[in-house]
């Protein structure tokens, strides 16, 4: 009975050990979404590609039983073809699909302490998360910086 009584606590450790690694990992990739996302505001082509390539290094350590293969594998590509890209309007389409993904993401864990936003553009119909209320949009930056609205916040 002692034996099954400790096994039990250290699976439950163990298991608590391993939702906390998930979680930073997690939390990782959200934080350099959230560089890749401000550099498209600010229309820095060098910044959403150094931001991509340590997005793409984080994915690289994410476990499959956190996220699916299929999954990370979606983050990657478009993540890659944001760090490839050598134009804003290239950046710009990938980072659709990433903002998408990273959404769905962000409703099944806890990737922030503090509430996130989900924002969304009219004009270009994309949808990104930011740690602000205020809009800084990623697909038109500069141009139309504040087009869009408030979707959803998610707290966690």
């Amino acid at each position: 009975m002692k034996n099954r009584f400790l096994s039990l606590i250290f699976l439950a450790v163990s298991i608590m050990s391993f939702a906390q690694e998930s979680n930073s990992q997690i939390q990782k990739l959200y934080q350099h979404y959230t560089a890749i996302k401000n550099a498209l505001v600010q229309d820095d082509v060098a910044k959403a590609a150094s931001a991509a390539k340590l997005f793409l290094k984080v994915a690289s350590t994410v476990d499959f039983k956190v996220l699916s293969e299929d999954n990370i594998n979606k983050l990657r590509k478009d993540a890659g073809a944001i760090a490839e890209a050598s134009h804003l309007t290239t950046q710009r389409n990938y980072f659709f699909n990433l903002s998408d993904n990273m959404a769905l993401i962000a409703e099944h864990f806890k990737i922030s302490s503090s509430p996130i936003y989900i924002q969304y553009c009219p004009m270009a119909k994309g949808q990104w998360l930011s740690n602000e209320q205020e809009i800084k949009n990623p697909y038109y930056g500069s141009s139309m910086m504040t087009c869009g609205t408030l979707k959803a916040e998610i707290s966690k």
